[in-house]
């Protein structure tokens, strides 16, 4: 009997792991099913850019996956059971629920916008953190009259490429950033004094040490009670956890999956984590960061130790640690801030032009890399441990 494999979310983190995982295994002892509720890759790390108005390349998710053994199941995750290992699944356009039975589950569901719990947000505010989010931002800001002001609150890397992004592409509008602390407090001084340059470049007017207690129709309210006018808020405050999980038996902290240091569960061995799903400690004992840099990495390990598990053989450990953060602020400018192991600035950091193309390739190499998960290891598929091997299958997995 096949192994069923159920991978739950086509981010970068979960179709790098289902991808990675097929091609692994032989195809006569195991399936994998992907479950997503849209039919194309979302580059999420440039939905800003699509906010702004710009278009990007298809990637259907059947195209990417076609030859690998992946089975594509479109419909939306809506319940899942750990203790009867099934998944419950509606279809996109329909009525329809189907159950999926599971053997080993991967669960990739990532996160969505979170508006903190401030009044109005939910209601006034728009987000970047999904394509049907970005798309109805793009939408309102193309109906937007010259010299309309609009304001980004939160000056993470989320806020600060939004704001750059709609100011450049839109310089006729009055743009506005609202950050809590100083202005990229986290990062160098190099890097802190080049965002400085370009922000005042693009015309953005920032509002530091500016705490966002409510927003309305006609803009945002502050702890220090100031009124800042805005026609369009967009919240990129920071991300809350798909809710799925809560509704489980699984160990959680914070809405995320605990999981060891192969992104299995905690509480459940037959069941995986990974991205901002999963609850993970890095380096210096600190739990990782929701984030691309971090999903890629446990999408690899968590793809390797469930073939090395089904295989019999040694889990091999994939190290995952930080490089640098990398933050586009607008299509011409760039900002590299290298960072330590456990994701804390150095000084230093590269800007400019230079720094927008090593971004843009570092986005073109993670949706290359999530439909050719394997490059670099040696091109072979296991058996599973305990399959029984037809002659022909036989020499197959010899070869």
């Amino acid at each position: 009997m096949q192994h069923r494999i159920v991978v739950l979310g086509a981010g970068y983190t979960g179709a790098t792991a289902a991808g990675r995982i097929a091609r692994q295994l032989h195809r006569q002892d195991v399936t994998v099913t992907l479950v997503n509720p849209e039919p194309d890759f979302v580059e999420r790390v440039r939905l800003h850019q699509v906010a702004a108005g710009q278009d990007l390349k298809p990637r259907p998710l059947r195209e990417m996956f076609a030859g690998t053994g992946v089975e594509l199941k479109l419909g939306e995750v809506t319940a899942v059971d750990v203790d009867r290992k099934t998944v419950k699944v509606t279809a996109p356009h329909g009525p329809g629920q189907e159950e999926l039975q599971y053997d080993t589950l991967v669960y990739a569901l990532g996160s969505g916008w979170s508006d903190g719990g401030v009044p109005g947000a939910a209601e006034h505010a728009h987000e970047v953190s999904s394509r049907p989010g970005a798309l109805r931002l793009r939408d309102r800001l193309a109906a937007l009259d010259a010299g309309r002001p609009v304001v980004v609150a939160g000056g993470g890397l989320t806020g600060l490429e939004a704001a750059t992004e709609i100011a450049e592409a839109r310089p006729d509008l009055a743009v506005a950033l609202a950050v809590r602390g100083a202005l990229g407090d986290w990062l160098s001084d190099k890097g802190r004094a080049h965002l400085r340059t370009v922000v005042g470049r693009l015309g953005i007017t920032v509002h530091e040490h500016t705490a966002v207690t409510a927003v309305d129709a006609g803009g945002v309210h502050t702890a220090g009670g100031q009124s800042i006018p805005a026609e369009v808020t967009v919240w990129t405050t920071g991300f809350a956890v798909h809710p799925i999980a809560r509704a489980t038996t699984l160990q959680l902290e914070g809405g995320r999956i605990v999981v060891d240091t192969t992104m299995r569960s905690l509480s459940h061995p037959d069941v995986y984590a990974v991205g901002d799903a999963a609850l993970a400690i890095g380096p210096g004992g600190k739990p990782l960061r929701m984030s691309c840099a971090s999903g890629v990495p446990m999408a690899w390990q968590a793809a390797d130790a469930v073939a090395a598990r089904l295989a019999g053989v040694k889990v091999p450990r994939t190290p995952i640690r930080y490089f640098q953060q990398c933050i586009s602020l607008g299509r011409a400018e760039g900002l590299i801030q290298f960072v330590t192991a456990d994701d804390r600035a150095v000084e230093r950091a590269m800007t400019g032009r230079l720094a927008a193309l090593y971004k843009e390739l570092i986005c073109k190499g993670a949706a290359w890399g999530v439909a050719h998960p394997t490059v670099g290891m040696l091109p072979r598929r296991r058996r599973v441990a305990g399959q029984q091997v037809p002659g022909r299958a036989r020499a197959e997995a010899a070869a």
